[in-house]
């Protein structure tokens, strides 16, 4: 034996036991930690009968003012959800941390079936979107937005009392087929838009954090689909196919086009022309479908739903509409409609789509965040397999950044409603860390064309009813990953008749 050996086993095994020690010490500091406060749990079943049935970012933003604690901890049949309500935890935990809150393994196992394909999404894929739809990359789709947009004009010229979510639902949609895939959608009843519409559904209703109790017992997967109560297996199997479908669908039409030589450049288009192979995991066709349908599928339902937001304050606040119609006035003119040019002379309409995000933000809870790990907080210990939201509604509505929160201002994001209130910008409604949308500068451009343009041409009043008088719009939304606004009536009315003429030019 080598003489250096007993020399070294001594202090070897020393280390080895104080390794031990540390070891047994730091676990038993770990268990003594206190879970984040939150409404008192039944035995077995948690809060299950706590949870709120909808608009659940309301009642979570008033338990976090019950409990004093802007994180709370609720548990549904053992499974752990954190809920962050500031500002200052969701930057600390889904950004400062991002590299263990950004998983997506522990998702619902209903909300995984209708994930899955862009779950198995790697490091390359989010590399190659996200160059795709950077800052630097969006001025590039402007003039299809502005095409997108223009349409939408004419649509609610010849049919002022049309259903405007619809109409907002028609041309996001179109502008994201046309980019994603260079695919021109039907006026009405386009099938691939049908066919998003379903998927978007599926994934609400699966994304639910304790919809369903497989969800907290995952030994539920494993019962037969006709056994009483498996109605969330057939409703996974059904969107998550819904889903692939939504995704393989467009992406054989746009290579059936681009094969006959007739193609549009798009997303599709012009990274098959650079790859295709799938042994290069940077352009592999799996890569490019994969990506592309998550343009398709995230893209409409936060952009409509912002938009609704839109429709329905400029219904509520007349005032507000006559403030935005008189800058663009006083900038554009009355013998062209706005441009992106505009944009940098026009602060109050930039102000007003920041407000709208803000005031009703498109997804209150944002994407469900997934720690694997146990994590330690503030003293207070994060279960290892625990749902991580962020209550996005709640911090855009904390009267510390946003003096009178529940009402609409859109001074607040003027120079001068810098000065009197924090009031940071509302990005916090694209997500946060490694999960944030890579698409946003896109959207944001999408949504400030649309506002300029329709307030430069059109005055958006409320519908008559039966009784002679303007009917009321709702303000109520659904649960859902992106608030669902409930359905109003409005009119859309051109504002002059040269405003009217401007309009039928942009078709020439």
């Amino acid at each position: 034996m080598s003489p250096l050996i007993p020399e070294l086993y001594g202090p070897l095994c020393s280390t080895l036991v104080l390794s031990c020690i540390l070891l047994v010490c730091s676990i038993r500091n770990r268990s003594r930690l206190t879970l984040p406060p939150g409404p008192k749990k039944l035995p077995l079943v948690g809060n299950l009968f706590d949870m709120p049935a909808s608009e659940e970012w309301k009642t979570y933003q008033r338990w976090s003012r019950e409990f004093d604690s802007d994180i709370i901890h609720l548990t549904v049949a053992g499974k752990s959800s954190i809920i962050l309500s500031s500002l200052q935890a969701t930057n600390d935990l889904l950004v400062q941390r991002s590299s263990i809150y950004s998983d997506r393994q522990g998702l619902q196992i209903t909300a995984r079936a209708v994930l899955l394909i862009f779950s198995q999404a790697t490091r390359t894929k989010r590399k190659l979107f996200n160059t795709a739809f950077s800052a630097g990359a969006s001025p590039h789709f402007q003039p299809m937005e502005l095409t997108a947009v223009h349409a939408l004009l004419r649509r609610f010229l010849t049919n002022p009392e049309c259903d405007i979510i619809q109409q907002f639902r028609q041309m996001t949609g179109g502008l994201i087929m046309s980019i994603a895939y260079g695919i021109d959608v039907l006026p009405m009843n386009d099938p691939y838009l049908k066919l998003l519409q379903e998927s978007m559904h599926g994934l609400a209703e699966a994304s639910v954090p304790g919809k369903y109790l497989v969800d907290a017992i995952p030994i539920l997967k494993y019962i037969p689909t006709w056994f009483p109560g498996a109605g969330f297996k057939r409703a996974a199997k059904e969107w998550g196919e819904m889903t692939r479908q939504s995704v393989r669908v467009p992406f054989a039409e746009a290579k059936r086009i681009i094969a006959t030589g007739k193609s549009q450049a798009s997303y599709v288009s012009k990274l098959l022309s650079v790859g295709g192979d799938a042994s290069d995991p940077n352009y592999s066709e799996d890569a490019i479908r994969d990506t592309a349908g998550s343009i398709f599928n995230a893209g409409i339902q936060t952009t409509v739903a912002t938009l609704r937001t839109f429709a329905l304050a400029m219904l509520l606040h007349p005032e507000i509409q006559e403030r935005a119609q008189s800058e663009i006035d006083s900038v554009v003119g009355c013998d062209r409609l706005p441009t992106f040019d505009d944009k940098s002379a026009l602060p109050y309409i930039t102000a007003l789509v920041k407000e709208m995000l803000r005031w009703n933000p498109p997804a209150p809870l944002g994407v469900p965040h997934f720690v694997a790990v146990e994590n330690e907080y503030r003293g207070y210990r994060i279960p290892a397999g625990s749902i991580v939201l962020a209550n996005i509604w709640a911090i855009l509505h904390d009267n510390a950044l946003y003096p009178t929160p529940l009402e609409f201002r859109p001074e607040r994001f003027l120079a001068v409603g810098q000065a009197q209130g924090s009031n940071p910008d509302p990005a916090s409604v694209f997500g946060y860390g490694r999960r944030a949308c890579p698409g946003q500068f896109m959207a944001m451009d999408e949504l400030w064309i649309t506002v300029a343009s329709i307030l430069a041409a059109f005055n958006i009043t409320r519908a008559i009813g039966d009784t002679g008088k303007g009917i009321e719009p709702t303000s109520r939304y659904l649960s859902s990953v992106s608030s669902i606004q409930l359905p109003f009536k409005c009119c859309v009315q051109p504002r002059s008749k040269r405003s009217a003429e401007l309009v039928e030019a942009t078709a020439l």
